[in-house]
């Protein structure tokens, strides 16, 4: 098989595309390489015969239309997804995540039978009571700017499919974390903030309840979509079940590097943070999947991944004006963040 992956230089992107040259396909990796891609991402398979990299936007339509005549599968990773970024700036996650989703398509409509699998998330729902799982056809309630532009892509996405019978398959996927993942994000930052002793602060009181699932079980649930009799369900939400407060999160990863909880640190909440996310998975688990990393194995996992490629990524310049522009004020000396 051969597939068009968009956003393969990201963290979850790279993930998917190593699995996908381990497993015999041939993978097209179309990224616009903005701040959150990296091509060391893509390390090993860029010797791959079967592996081809593509710098460019999916909002070209010209060339994702080139492209997407070349492949069996279009798989979409691209967006932004950062919900602190998008409080600062929404216009950019309205081009990527809904213009580009309209630009995908637009060129899988011109080629009958080629199917699309899509990447959503939890946040679509917005905060949920305690108790209540979000099933594939809970009504939307998205209180971020991320969170709007990835519902209206769906929205776009359920239109498509009903009006020109696209095969589409959307996956919604709890908090993912693991080795990667961009700094900003709410464990790499308190990993790293740990490893250098700096402060890790936590937004408000710190008991926003977020679901967390480990990379590679996540790329183990794509694998069975993709293998999917017939395409599978339109909508799978894969989520580990595993709920914990960002305090608590914060907690363990001190723990793991030895870090003390002093440098835990309360600051100002976000605007508009949601309380609490929690999916239903059994559209996943009824494809046979389950997680097999627990939450505390996972992290040590992506502690000592951090340990060792850390330092490189939070040097960039863009990272760190980022940094400062989001954290300093909060913390009164710049010296920490929290995102997630």
């Amino acid at each position: 098989m051969k597939l068009l992956v968009t956003g393969g230089c990201g963290f979850i992107g790279s993930h998917v595309i190593d699995a996908l040259i381990l497993d015999g396909h041939e993978v097209i990796n179309l990224d616009a390489l903005t701040y959150a891609a990296d091509p060391a991402n893509n390390a090993a398979v860029a010797g791959s015969p079967r592996y081809r990299f593509v710098h460019g936007n999916i909002c070209d339509a010209a060339l994702v239309a080139d492209l997407v005549n070349e492949v069996d599968v279009v798989v979409n990773f691209a967006a932004e997804t950062h919900v602190d970024r998008s409080l600062h700036d929404p216009v950019p996650f309205v081009r990527t995540d809904v213009e580009g989703v309209a630009v995908l398509l637009e060129a899988v409509r011109r080629r009958p039978g080629l199917r699309l699998v899509h990447m959503s998330t939890d946040e679509v729902f917005g905060s949920l009571p305690p108790g209540v799982e979000a099933d594939v056809n809970r009504p939307f309630a998205p209180a971020s700017p991320y969170a709007a532009s990835k519902a209206a892509a769906e929205l776009l996405i359920a239109a498509y499919r009903h009006t020109y019978g696209l095969p589409i398959t959307v996956i919604r996927a709890c908090n993912l974390y693991g080795p990667r993942q961009h700094p900003e994000k709410f464990i790499p930052l308190f990993i790293t903030q740990a490893l250098r002793r700096e402060p890790m602060p936590l937004y408000g009181d710190g008991l926003q309840e977020r679901e967390w699932l480990y990379i590679d079980d996540f790329v183990d649930a794509f694998r069975r979509v993709l293998a999917a009799p017939d395409g599978g369900p339109l909508v799978v939400h894969v989520a580990s079940g595993e709920r914990l407060p960002n305090r608590r999160i914060a907690e363990l990863i001190c723990g793991l590097t030895g870090a003390p909880l002093s440098l835990i640190h309360p600051v100002a909440d976000r605007p508009g943070h949601d309380r609490r996310y929690a999916l239903d998975a059994s559209t996943a688990r009824a494809l046979g999947w389950a997680p097999k990393v627990p939450l505390e194995e996972g992290l040590a996992r992506t502690v000592e991944w951090y340990r060792v490629h850390g330092r490189s990524r939070l040097e960039r310049e863009e990272y760190r004006r980022w940094f400062v522009a989001q954290y300093a004020e909060r913390l009164g000396a710049g010296k920490g963040g929290e995102s997630g």
